[in-house]
């Protein structure tokens, strides 16, 4: 397995190179087939009285799924052996799901974790929240008066190439990657569709189905 080791605001020191990369042994014996572990330190310097903290992005490539996993701390030791522990967990899970795949053990299908239709767990605001936001007792910050499309809501925006799999390869590739969805193009139904991480080994998936009507006026459309 290739290690390398870059650094963004940082220079890499002789020892922390190879403290890394004696400690990703541990990722190669885990992760036998992997053929590269990209490993990134990132200096935060200090901003707003806050202090300055190094973040580590470790990236494991394979024949499989991109692993993928992250960590801050106020020295770049701490945050590496915290995002090293993060990618391993995740390497050991990714070995226990393809356990189940295989029949070992069968937790709740994803067919059953939505049998109902409905998204569980939704916890909805309180009553005093929704009073408060109603009359307009909860302070907004000033809009600038030179920005008119001034929005306190940031929305950031990236697209990815749509790709075809199996609800159980999604699971996969969320895990691997350390998100709470993952968004796929399901390749039995053909549906754009999204997993979602519930309690313990129990996931969800919604899909999108155009109505008859919808389906006629985009054709009309085009």
């Amino acid at each position: 397995m290739d290690i390398t080791i870059t650094g963004r605001g940082v220079g890499i020191p002789d020892r922390f190179e190879d403290y890394a990369t004696e400690k990703a042994d541990k990722v190669a014996q885990l992760a036998e087939k992997a053929l590269a572990l990209e490993i990134r330190l990132i200096r935060h310097h200090e901003t707003n009285g806050t202090s300055g903290d190094d973040r580590v992005e470790l990236t494991l490539i394979g024949p499989g799924p991109i692993v993928r996993a992250e960590a801050a701390a106020g020295d770049k030791y701490a945050a590496f052996d915290i995002a090293l522990d993060k990618m391993l967990e995740r390497i050991r899970q990714a070995k226990d799901r393809k356990k189940v795949h295989r029949g070992q053990h069968r937790p709740v299908s994803l067919g059953e974790a939505t049998s109902n239709g409905r998204v569980l767990d939704v916890v909805p605001a309180s009553a005093a929240v929704m009073d408060a936001v109603s009359t307009g007792s909860i302070p907004l910050p000033d809009v600038p008066a030179d920005e008119a499309e001034w929005s306190p809501v940031v929305i950031r925006q990236k697209v990815f190439p749509a790709t075809r799999m199996t609800q159980e390869d999604a699971v996969d590739h969320m895990e691997l990657v350390g998100h709470d969805f993952f968004l796929f193009i399901d390749a039995i139904t053909d549906r754009p569709s999204v997993v979602y991480r519930r309690n313990g080994w129990n996931y969800g998936v919604i899909g999108l189905e155009e109505s008859a009507d919808e389906l006629a006026a985009a054709r009309a459309r085009r």
